[in-house]
């Protein structure tokens, strides 16, 4: 359990500081190019869950947001407690990277109502949502944790 602490812990301050600087550097909506045609630098805020989903939820119905994300920790809390023990370095790394991240967009929401997005990543007139560093480590944490999920039933059988 403690590195999965660890993990969560550098997840959540490199999320954080990464916030700050882009909170205190960048103008709401205005490009940073960093690679042209490809990467942009640009500060938007997320009211609704991961790429945007929700995110036209009024206002007094943002809790309900709130409240998934919560209960989405719990269920990952299980799984943790369940799975540890037998989960090896991958299972850690995997759910410290789930927490970690996850936590980091929760302080955002306790903190701004919304999620504090800015890696922006496109190719010609196709931009994928803009996203962060928390929203990276859970995308990267549940693949990982999928993969050994699936090898551990092809294990099985």
């Amino acid at each position: 359990m403690t590195a999965v602490l660890v993990i969560a812990g550098a997840v959540l301050a490199l999320d954080q500081v990464t916030k700050y600087v882009v909170l205190a550097r960048l103008v709401p909506g205005a490009p940073l190019v960093v690679l042209d045609d490809f990467l942009n630098l640009t500060l938007v805020r997320n009211p609704g869950l991961a790429f945007g989903v929700l995110a036209g939820v009024p206002l007094a119905w943002r809790w309900v947001v709130a409240t998934l994300s919560i209960a989405a920790l719990l269920v990952l809390g299980r799984l943790a407690l369940r799975m540890l023990p037998a989960s090896g370095w991958l299972g850690r790394l995997s759910l410290g990277l789930i927490f970690g991240g996850a936590i980091g967009n929760l302080i955002d929401r306790a903190r701004w109502g919304s999620v504090v997005d800015f890696i922006d990543v496109y190719w010609k007139s196709y931009h994928w949502p803009a996203f962060n560093v928390a929203d990276s480590s859970i995308s990267v944490g549940v693949t990982l944790l999928a993969l050994q999920l699936f090898a551990g039933d092809r294990q099985r059988r």
